[in-house]
């Protein structure tokens, strides 16, 4: 692999992909996050996704992919920490194997660059018939929030934990800021992010070489005025707090539970994280599993995760609505058993064997390397294999797992539990 400086701020890292009969080309643009154009990202996200000036609506775009032996495209927004990441990615067959002897990577490369640098506009703006129809639809997705209870509950406790923290801006938006969703808007906010973001291009099984050429070209004569990424935070220690919200028509209450740092101070390796979250929550093999799901049968399911960028802990499970405080208890106890009380071999093998599954099977898919690497560049670490990740998640200790977990506190309890009179009469599936 190598990654090299192509301009400031614009990077070009290029993967192995010998054993696969298929390329990838994936761009990633990092920008800050603004509460006040949260909604802009969500709905711009979509817009672009529908086509480019070349193919400026989706009929086109599809017969251009199809054309070119089924490849496909996808446009995504994500988080990373306080910053957002707009992403675009294109996949398809490699140059040697087109019937016609066809230059598959520059059409690859045209697509997803012309995707992200050269919009369907429309007098200078984005088309007012697509940011109409992807307004309505972002609408429709963040009004379903209510519908998936289990998701529902997370975002509810988040908003309790982060409050105004940049860490809690909300990556579909808002509701009540969708009028303000204009296609003047929209390119205002796609011209900040050409001008802010640090952009990663990312080439798998094809010539990156002329990949760089085309990006550099499509980059001539943006505004650029890239700002570096967003420190790491952590929400400050307070004493818990405890929610409850009531719902008609709920078989399960949800509980999320919510711990942090306390300070974005001695950051635990990735490695040591993953291996601490698996033991805890993040595996069949985990205490919660075993203990509360499994042997106390206080939960339909539970689990625990870790946001390294904003030191949070989450612990999120579906319980039976009168076993919310019993099931909080057992989860609370797992948890201070791992960071004082023994932790056998087993224990630490089963949880790693789990992790070294899948870090194999990470040598299987091009989406899922790319996200390996582009994840250390994330984190602002010198590139590794998955193969040197099993060494690092071999080497973690039962010493550095405690510490892991020793650093939390828990901050905020929340619990989405039947209304009165209505309990056992939702439906079957309330995820």
């Amino acid at each position: 692999m190598e990654r090299k400086q192509l301009a400031p701020g614009v990077h070009i890292t290029t993967l192995e992909a010998d054993k696969f009969n298929r390329c990838r080309i994936a761009i990633h643009l990092r920008f800050p996050a603004r509460r006040d154009t949260a909604t802009l990202d969500a709905v711009l996200t979509q817009v672009l996704e529908r086509g480019y000036a070349a193919c400026p609506d989706m009929t086109a775009l599809s017969r251009k992919l199809a054309g070119l032996y089924g490849a496909d495209l996808g446009v995504e927004l994500s988080g990373a920490g306080i910053d957002r990441v707009l992403s675009a990615d294109i996949c398809g067959i490699k140059d040697a194997y087109a019937l016609a002897g066809e230059n598959l990577t520059d059409a690859y490369a045209d697509i997803v660059f012309g995707t992200v640098f050269e919009p369907y506009l429309v007098d200078g703006v984005f088309d007012a018939e697509a940011v109409r129809i992807e307004t309505e639809t972002q609408s429709l997705r963040l009004q379903a929030e209510l519908n998936a209870k289990r998701l529902y509950c997370v975002r509810q406790a988040r908003r309790k934990f982060y409050g105004d923290s940049p860490a809690g801006i909300e990556l579909g938006g808002y509701p009540d800021e969708l009028s303000a969703v204009t296609p003047a808007a929209l390119k205002a906010e796609y011209d900040r992010i050409l001008r802010q973001s640090r952009i990663d291009v990312m080439v798998q099984g094809t010539d990156a070489e002329r990949v760089a050429e085309k990006l550099l070209r499509r980059l001539d004569g943006v505004p650029r005025d890239p700002q570096e990424p967003g420190a790491l935070v952590a929400m400050p220690r307070t004493p818990l707090r405890h929610f409850t919200e009531k719902l008609p028509g709920l078989t399960q209450a949800k509980l999320c539970m919510l711990f942090t740092t306390g300070s974005a101070d001695n950051v635990p390796t990735v490695s040591a994280l993953r291996v601490a979250m698996n033991l805890l929550g993040g595996a069949s093999t985990s205490r919660l599993f075993m203990n509360v799901r499994e042997k106390q049968s206080l939960c339909y399911y539970c689990g625990a995760a870790a946001h390294r960028a904003t030191g949070a802990m989450m612990i999120d499970s579906g319980v039976e609505p009168g076993k919310v405080m019993q099931a909080e208890a057992a989860m609370l106890a797992e948890w201070e058993g791992l960071k004082k009380g023994p932790i056998t071999q087993e224990e630490m093998d089963d949880c790693r064997s789990g992790l070294l599954s899948g870090m194999d099977a990470l040598e299987d898919s091009l989406s899922a390397l790319e996200g390996w690497y582009y994840g250390q560049i994330l984190r602002g670490e010198p590139l590794y294999p998955p193969a040197y990740g099993k060494v690092l998640t071999s080497a973690v200790t039962i010493d550095e797992v405690r510490r892991v977990l020793e650093q939390y506190s828990y901050s905020v309890g929340y619990v989405v539990t039947a209304r009165p009179g209505t309990e056992g009469k939702g439906t079957a599936d309330e995820e």
